[in-house]
């Protein structure tokens, strides 16, 4: 995580000075579960399951557990790092995916529902969705779901969508982050060498426009590559992170940076959250919609 950081302007004074670094702010999380690592303990607000229906925390997929990660984990990875963009954020998590990360839209809708029935009791502010149809879905359930995800905001809430993983043609971003409202998250995959790697590039982020002219993502942020909690940390021959890749992996990344700055600014709206994004998003070679996520510019004064 340290070269996402560095790549989205992270280590600005508050962060240093660890003065907004998500603390006291919900931020739930529709995906494949939630294993309960070190990283997040304590932190850990509820748990629903769409799928299985159980009642025990669990992640059979390890996806989840790793999009949590990147958002809210506490732990330092070796080179003395933390995990996670907002490390005193907590999370509620909705099972709505299996064990191979696929879901259908009901399991979705009923996961926004819970949150919506949850989000006053645990001051839920974020709402991260690394979830994203594949083409060909009945035109009838994508909008039956981008009807839910708009719910959500219009409830006051900041949906964080990911753009899915089928672009980089035109109009490949996935549904729900086609939602005009949302805020819609790219992957860029920085390139040259990080972890000591040399590694060929890689362009699969969705990308507008949408059928209906809008053009998505909103912004990008490093989603190539990216070091987070794994699922089998409790296993002795396995390591407490693991890495992967996707436009999944670059929407928590945005919803942390959203955590610190409502741990700052908590009467913000959702809309002058977005309104700010769009004001402090700085361009690049890797720029898609407003730019790349820069967080000493979205913290900085003028909200």
């Amino acid at each position: 995580m340290k070269w996402v950081k560095n790549a989205v302007g992270y280590w600005c004074e508050d962060i240093l000075d660890r003065k907004y670094l998500g603390r006291k702010i919900g931020a739930a999380v529709l995906d494949t579960g939630l294993t309960v690592h070190p990283d997040l303990a304590g932190r850990i607000m509820g748990f629903g399951d769409f799928v299985n229906r159980r009642k025990r925390i669990y992640d059979d997929s390890g996806h989840g557990t790793h999009v949590a990660g990147i958002l809210a984990g506490n732990g330092k990875l070796s080179n003395g790092v933390y995990a996670g963009i907002a490390p005193e954020a907590s999370i509620l998590c909705a099972k709505v995916l299996d064990d191979s990360g696929n879901g259908m839209v009901e399991y979705v809708m009923e996961g926004i529902r819970w949150v919506l029935a949850e989000r006053k009791k645990h001051n839920i502010r974020i709402v991260n969705i690394s979830v994203g149809t594949q083409p060909g879905l009945d035109k009838g359930e994508e909008k039956r779901l981008l009807r839910g995800v708009e719910e959500l905001w219009d409830a006051g809430l900041v949906v964080v969508v990911s753009a899915g993983n089928y672009g980089p043609d035109p109009g490949t971003v996935a549904v729900p982050g086609s939602s005009r409202k949302v805020i819609t998250v790219g992957a860029v995959d920085i390139a040259g060498r990080q972890g000591g790697k040399s590694r060929a590039k890689w362009d699969y982020s969705g990308r507008g426009p949408t059928e209906d002219c809008i053009m998505k993502p909103d912004l990008v942020a490093p989603g190539t590559y990216i070091t987070s909690c794994s699922v089998d940390y409790r296993h002795r021959f396995r390591k407490p992170y693991t890495v992967k890749s996707g436009t999944s992996m670059a929407t928590p990344v945005v919803s942390g940076a959203i955590a610190c700055l409502l741990s700052k600014y908590p009467d913000m709206t959702n809309v002058e959250v977005k309104l700010k994004l769009r004001e402090s998003c700085v361009p690049s070679e890797h720029t898609q919609g407003w730019g790349m996520l820069h967080v000493g510019r979205l913290l900085s004064a003028g909200c």
